[in-house]
């Protein structure tokens, strides 16, 4: 069955947009933990502003403010990993990013390991972690962009499925404008929803 374009105006119907001013907005985001150590110990900053940068290599990037502690052990170490929080995590997940390791040593609310990158801690409890080389960082103004090749992941045994992290067993948490969301049930498949598209 063939399903119409949506939001198709009507005749004579006018959709009314409303300018908002430039802002750093996207509807939603994931909520990671940004693994560093840190004058040698190891340290967690919650961050959203995180999203794959490249296929091959495979590479991600985060935006981290150049104030925030976790940018140092960074800077030296040239390493840092990418934590998925569980939506049962999401308490802890929070307090990684309204404390600073500046003034709080939060090396022990996670049990930290390292793979073979050495120096990027990651945290047990979450059920994927993306360990990363420090690829490069780009001055953007009142952040730093980190961008990271994929050394690699570690998951869950429980959370893959065929090979892969399976979202609905590692029910990561989201965050959009300040508040905290968890994964709702699959619309559709993706490369091929878009089939049913009805040609104009």
């Amino acid at each position: 069955m063939l399903i119409p374009p949506p939001c198709q105006p009507h005749p004579g119907f006018t959709m009314e947009k409303v300018t908002l001013g430039p802002m750093p907005y996207m509807s939603v985001m994931p909520t990671l933990l940004v693994g560093a150590n840190v004058n040698g110990k190891p340290n967690y900053m919650t961050a959203a502003w995180a999203t794959v940068a490249c296929m091959a290599p495979p590479m991600v990037c985060v935006a981290i403010n150049h104030v925030r502690h976790t940018a140092k052990g960074i800077e030296k170490n040239k390493t840092f990993s990418l934590n998925v929080p569980a939506a049962k995590d999401v308490v802890a997940a929070d307090y990684c990013g309204i404390v600073s390791g500046e003034k709080e040593d939060k090396s022990k609310i996670y049990t930290s390991f390292y793979g073979t990158a050495k120096t990027a801690p990651m945290a047990q409890e979450c059920p994927v972690n993306i360990e990363c080389k420090l690829f490069k960082s780009v001055d953007c103004g009142s952040h730093l962009l980190y961008i990271g090749e994929i050394v690699e992941i570690h998951a869950n045994k429980s959370c893959v499925t065929d090979g892969k992290p399976d979202l609905a067993k590692i029910d990561p948490i989201v965050y959009a404008q300040s508040l905290y969301f968890g994964v709702g049930p699959q619309l559709e498949k993706a490369f091929s929803a878009g089939k049913k598209y009805a040609k104009k």
